[in-house]
């Protein structure tokens, strides 16, 4: 990662919060939010949004990673209310669903 990448990805985490579905509501009623698979690094995803890297953001599209956010998937998170954390990279919100899993240390 070059010193530009890594002053970004750092600044991207230090944007990342959680949040709840009611506050998400909004920017996917206006089709702006982009749902990471929980077993990915958000702000990675966040960064490749944000450089514009078209081949990672495509591959992860095509390999359902990377998901435009559907009313099925939104429609479980209003029921559920899971644990969310998102970020904005304009004009998207990512936002992945926090993984019930222990930390590993």
């Amino acid at each position: 990662m070059t010193d530009q990448a890594s002053t970004l990805y750092a600044k991207l985490l230090g944007e990342t919060a959680s949040i709840t579905w009611q506050e998400l509501q909004p920017f996917f009623a206006r089709g702006a939010l982009l749902q990471v698979a929980s077993d990915f690094d958000l702000v990675e995803v966040a960064l490749a949004v944000a450089q514009d890297d078209r081949t990672k953001v495509a591959a992860w599209l095509g390999g359902g990673q990377l998901l435009k956010m559907d009313a099925t998937q939104a429609q479980d998170w209003l029921e559920r209310d899971p644990d969310l954390w998102a970020v904005v990279v304009a004009p998207w919100v990512l936002v992945q669903e926090r993984s019930t899993r222990p930390a590993v240390h």
